[in-house]
């Protein structure tokens, strides 16, 4: 489960920025093909957010969709899962997006 070393990584950032404030909030971009499990995160997250100001925080988790661009056929595909193929069948694509996982906002007191 690599949510809970992912996790920590995001707990330690927002402690750090929050300066010893509270946390109220926090939001997280993550992308379709980070394979990162949204519930999986948010059980972690009550976890390691224990004892640290960001304990009582609320976690805001906002999915993007995986997008490439062919090579093969020039199109734009969405890419609904890891299986990087497109519909035309060529694997030559160039992941556009979901690759994403980054803090992108927190709400402190």
């Amino acid at each position: 489960m690599h949510e809970l070393a992912i996790t920590q990584s995001v707990v330690d950032a927002v402690c750090e920025r929050a300066a010893g404030r509270i946390v109220r909030s926090v939001k997280v971009r993550v992308g379709a093909l980070t394979a990162v499990v949204p519930e999986a995160m948010r059980f972690c997250f009550e976890l390691v957010a224990e004892g640290t100001v960001a304990e009582a925080a609320r976690l805001d988790i906002e999915q993007r969709a995986g997008a490439a661009h062919c090579r093969g056929c020039d199109r734009d595909i969405v890419l609904p899962d890891l299986v990087l193929l497109c519909p035309c069948g060529s694997a030559d694509l160039r992941v556009t997006a979901g690759r994403e996982l980054q803090v992108v906002s927190m709400e402190v007191d």
